[in-house]
């Protein structure tokens, strides 16, 4: 059993190291949102909620960009920070995406901000995936 259990794992490394690192960094986020929103930021405030967004954002993509870089897709490329631009530029669409249902889910239909931003996590760990692969952690042939 263990045995198959491993050879799924190596056959899916990837795809599997990005869903535990994308709960990791789900986690992360969440729990930068939910601190600013209890202790300083009004989620019925619009610029507020989207202040607390913002920095719950520059947190995950952080240890995103990081855990992704080592963990996930196993990085060799010696321009860091090069590639850590490209990460953080293409976080900034998934970001404008978060941003947009947060505001329309929160603010226009008043539905609860922390299911919201639960859904909103979900679609942006996706999206997150597809871009890293394709445009930021190219591998070389």
């Amino acid at each position: 059993m263990f045995k198959k259990l491993l050879d799924i794992y190596k056959k899916h490394e990837e795809i599997i190291n990005y869903i535990i690192v994308g709960g990791c960094t789900t986690v992360v986020s969440l729990v930068s949102y939910y601190l600013c929103v209890f202790t300083v930021f009004n989620p019925e405030n619009v610029l507020l909620l989207q202040c607390a967004n913002v920095i719950s954002w520059l947190v995950a993509v952080t240890f995103a960009f990081f855990t992704n870089r080592s963990f996930v897709f196993k990085s060799k490329n010696p321009k860091i920070f090069e590639e850590a631009t490209k990460f953080y530029g293409a976080r900034v669409l998934t970001l404008l995406v978060d941003m947009l249902f947060m505001f329309l889910t929160v603010t226009v239909l008043h539905l609860n901000d922390k299911i919201m931003k639960i859904i909103a996590q979900v679609v942006i760990t996706i999206l997150n995936y597809i871009i890293s692969k394709a445009l930021v952690f190219i591998k070389e042939k």
